[in-house]
């Protein structure tokens, strides 16, 4: 993602509060998680506990998080600036994220809910100040930004579920997300966090 690109800050806080403040307060019930990881079973033997429509606001949040990040890696790709290898790992990348969009997408809907709609191109090319990106490392940079706040929201919301092992669906998409962040900071040789425990703090 020059190297002093203003970051789209205000739209990562905004969207990462959404996710961890009034929306993460309601937890996901084991019924929401268990769609998600596609264990219909699991989630039959759920089925009564929990808010249904809590749990579709707290998706909707996250599916919104990942539409954004799908249009930023097609934002990117569309801007002639990405060469290959890295276009590649970008439209890999982004192919990761409308698979996390289409399990939030089918389990919001199996909740009775309706999937929040993305929004237009234009809309996400204004709110990540895409006409300042100028070349590869540009887009690279906004790409790690974007990947470093969605683990941080992902990882923010684990300490909610009261059983561990739902937990790890949303620790999967959290993996996901530091895969890509990882992936995009050795690209842009950067160097790693020296410290541990880097996400979500």
């Amino acid at each position: 993602m020059p190297l002093t690109l203003p970051a789209p800050k205000s739209l990562l806080v905004s969207s990462r509060r959404a996710f961890l403040g009034d929306a993460g307060k309601a937890t996901l019930s084991a019924t929401a998680v268990a769609l998600i990881a596609g264990c219909e079973s699991m989630a039959q033997t759920s089925m009564g506990g929990g808010n249904a429509m809590a749990d579709v606001n707290i998706l909707n949040v996250a599916l919104g998080l990942e539409h954004e990040a799908i249009m930023a890696y097609q934002l990117g790709a569309e801007s002639g600036l990405l060469q290959k290898p890295a276009l590649d790992v970008a439209m890999l990348f982004q192919s990761h994220h409308k698979s996390h969009a289409d399990a939030l997408a089918g389990t919001i809907r199996k909740l009775g809910g309706k999937p929040v709609e993305s929004k237009s191109k234009a809309e996400y090319a204004q709110a990540l100040n895409a006409a300042s990106l100028k070349n590869g490392t540009d887009v690279l940079k906004l790409a790690a930004r974007l990947e470093r706040g969605a683990t941080n929201a992902y990882l923010g919301v684990i300490p909610s579920f009261n059983d561990k092992a739902l937990a790890q669906v949303a620790a999967r998409l959290a993996a996901d997300e530091a895969m890509h962040w990882t992936a995009l900071t050795g690209a842009l040789a950067e160097a790693l966090p020296p410290q541990a425990l880097s996400f979500g703090a």
